[in-house]
């Protein structure tokens, strides 16, 4: 399966990159997660939710080849 991943804010200048493409063998949000905070242990000590083609997602959700997913930190109002 392929995915595009997107970072946003201090999770892309955690990672040093805005964007990849990653083909895995994975089929949830939750295995997506855990594959990355083994890859980058970093984003553990981050708090982030998870958009998939641009809606919100539980870690239980599904995935399927060529979704986009973004990595969103919190939000600060103003």
């Amino acid at each position: 399966m392929i995915l595009k991943l997107k970072y946003f804010g201090m999770i892309a200048e955690a990672l040093s990159k805005e964007a990849e493409e990653i083909e895995l063998n994975i089929t949830s949000i939750q295995e997506l997660k855990d594959y990355l905070v083994n890859q980058n242990s970093v984003l553990d000590k981050l708090n982030f939710k998870i958009a998939v083609n641009h809606k919100l997602v539980d870690l239980d959700s599904k995935l399927n080849n060529n979704d986009e997913v973004a990595l969103l930190p919190p939000f600060a109002g103003g």
